[in-house]
């Protein structure tokens, strides 16, 4: 089964709350996540804040996205 991101909510700092089509729910900190040129505008909260769903993951206006395997990797239980 191919991992998709169904919903994301923004929580506080760097965290999100996803929900996985296998029904799963996770909280990732992406905080220690943002290096590399694409993800440096990431550090600025508002910026941040401002993702969205797109092609089975959560993504940024400029063109930032993780790996749904990624994200459920490093994301906890809720």
């Amino acid at each position: 089964m191919f991992l998709h991101v169904n919903e994301a909510n923004y929580i506080t700092d760097y965290q999100l709350k996803l929900k996985f089509n296998n029904d799963e729910i996770r909280t990732v900190d992406l905080k220690d996540e943002l290096f590399g040129e694409v993800f440096e505008p990431l550090k600025n909260k508002e910026f941040f804040q401002d993702f969205f769903i797109s092609h089975n993951t959560i993504e940024w206006k400029n063109g930032a996205d993780f790996a749904p395997e990624f994200l459920f990797k490093i994301g906890q239980k809720v």
